[in-house]
């Protein structure tokens, strides 16, 4: 038992629970499934290991992780390296709040509805919205509710996103739309933003939704009061999809008419993780509010006065008629939330709009510093936050294989969207990049070009 943590099944305990049962074998429990389907044979799997030499094992294997605590890193498209305050995680940790799962019984669940009612309020302040619910999965399905909520209240089937949205996002989108039976309809890309004249051209009185990103997959910002006369003009919903932390700095969507507003508060004090746990944010105003998805906290009053807080919206299946729910996501991101709550209480106003200046700041530097590189194009001239997409003489594919090799973490690599792109890469820069490394990876570009 020495390589054990914990007490393993025995084959007794196995016996014992297939007689209370009333089956002779495990294998009686899937005689439902036919034969032709089960697998049989072994699965090609290492053999068990005992636990000192699986720690062993996997130790190894993440060592050879690229992480950031060894490597400089300027990838993004989506999932960010920022400073994360160590109270953030001091918090998060705290027993009381990673253990709790669903805030049902108010009586008890008091600092868990609070922190999340004070997730939904600062969401609204940063978007401009004036309700937000209490999370989502990630910032990409809560753009494809958004579609969904958008139908729904326009009863309509078509869906206009544009080609400058992350393709994830969509291809997220047309997975919903597949089973929900909406036509999604994109808008392609001019000179790295969204082209307002086909967008004109598409939009029509079947339209139900207008999705854009702003800044947008490219890094670029949209033009959000153009988008919004086309996006209003049939009485269809205006959605944005925007990084909250440049919203510190940006003019906010709901301030240019924005009817939903959603993205991914992974820059807000939640880890990069290998691409998740993370959480998505998603605000409206108060003529949709009863369709949000999920559910929203609100603040009240017991009978003594005091205040408190509760769930006050659940319009999903698990809580009423599956046929009148707005959404199947049955969870929120709790956590995840929480950390974002921290993470912009401990900033305040004026730290937000640091960091997102900073970020700006930072990203032009990298944007002037790489086109003195001989065999760099810079390959958009646009207003953008802190991403911005480059050209190179060589694919970006075999320089960010070179790149590793000096220690750094090259931009996301295009080519993997359009081959046609197999040069052009996507650089990401925040503001815990320095000058030094900026300079280290125009230097490293430069030699390998």
């Amino acid at each position: 038992m020495a390589k054990f943590r914990y007490l393993p099944m025995t084959e007794q305990d196995e016996k014992d629970m297939i007689q209370a049962i009333g089956v002779n074998s495990v294998r009686e429990l899937f005689a439902e499934i036919p034969e032709s389907v089960r697998f049989s044979g072994n699965l090609e799997i290492p053999a068990a290991m005992s636990e000192s030499a699986l720690l062993k094992h996997m130790g190894r294997l993440a060592a050879k992780n690229a992480s950031f605590d060894q490597y400089i890193s300027f990838l993004g498209a989506g999932v960010y390296e920022h400073h994360i305050p160590s109270v953030v995680n001091h918090v998060v940790s705290r027993s009381e709040f990673y253990t709790a799962y669903t805030p049902y019984q108010p009586e008890i669940s008091q600092g868990e509805l609070q922190a999340i009612f004070e997730f939904q309020t600062m969401i609204c302040e940063l978007t401009g919205m004036d309700v937000a619910n209490s999370s989502m999965y990630d910032g990409f399905t809560a753009l494809a509710e958004a579609a969904g909520m958008a139908a729904a209240a326009s009863r309509r089937k078509k869906i206009v996103v544009s080609e400058t949205v992350h393709p994830e996002a969509r291809q997220i989108l047309a997975t919903y739309a597949k089973g929900a039976g909406w036509e999604v309809v994109q808008v392609p890309a001019k000179d790295g933003l969204t082209d307002l004249e086909a967008l004109e051209k598409l939009s029509d009185e079947r339209t139900a939704a207008v999705l854009v990103q702003s800044p947008n997959f490219f890094g670029n910002i949209e033009d959000l009061g153009a988008v919004e006369k086309i996006a209003h003009a049939h009485k269809k919903l205006f959605v944005v999809s925007a990084n909250p932390l440049s919203l510190g700095l940006l003019k906010p969507p709901g301030h240019f008419g924005a009817d939903i507003v959603v993205g991914d508060a992974q820059p807000l004090g939640i880890s990069a993780s290998f691409g998740g746990p993370h959480c998505g944010y998603f605000a409206t105003t108060k003529k949709l509010m009863r369709r949000i998805p999920g559910r929203i906290v609100g603040q009240t009053v017991d009978e003594e006065g005091v205040r408190g807080f509760v769930l006050t919206l659940q319009a999903r299946e698990q809580h009423i008629r599956r046929d009148k729910a707005t959404s199947n996501i049955c969870s929120n991101q709790a956590l995840m939330a929480l950390a974002a709550s921290v993470y912009m209480s401990s900033l305040g106003k004026k730290g937000m709009q640091e960091v997102a200046r900073l970020n700006i700041q930072k990203a032009h530097y990298a944007k002037k510093r790489l086109a003195l590189v001989p065999g760099v194009r810079i390959v958009h001239e646009q207003p953008f936050f802190n991403e911005f997409v480059i050209e190179l003489d060589r694919p970006a594919k075999e320089i960010n294989r070179e790149l590793i090799k000096l220690g750094i973490i090259g931009g996301y690599d295009l080519g993997r969207i359009n081959p046609a792109w197999k040069k052009q890469m996507l650089i990401a820069v925040t503001e815990v990049r320095t000058k030094e490394e900026i300079d280290l990876l125009a230097e490293g570009l430069g030699g390998l070009l």
